[in-house]
């Protein structure tokens, strides 16, 4: 594993971490390897993305089939 060192952080930048770290109970550290973990893996999404099929569906059309589905309740 690698040793990450911030510089330049601001001070309401590190207050801010330092706040939400204390409300979900866990360190700055702990708290920001967390939330890079998640920008990192949404890095990715573009080639998945890329990757599907296309289908060529109007969102319009979803959307009326939705409501029509929920009209029958």
């Amino acid at each position: 594993m690698r040793t990450l060192y911030l510089r330049n952080v601001p001070d309401d930048v590190a207050d801010r971490l330092a706040r939400l770290a204390d409300q979900a109970g866990m360190s700055v550290n702990a708290f920001a390897v967390r939330e890079l973990a998640q920008v990192a893996r949404r890095a990715d999404n573009p080639g998945l993305l890329a990757g599907l099929a296309g289908f060529d569906v109007d969102a319009d059309e979803i959307v009326a089939d939705i409501d029509a589905g929920r009209g029958d309740r």
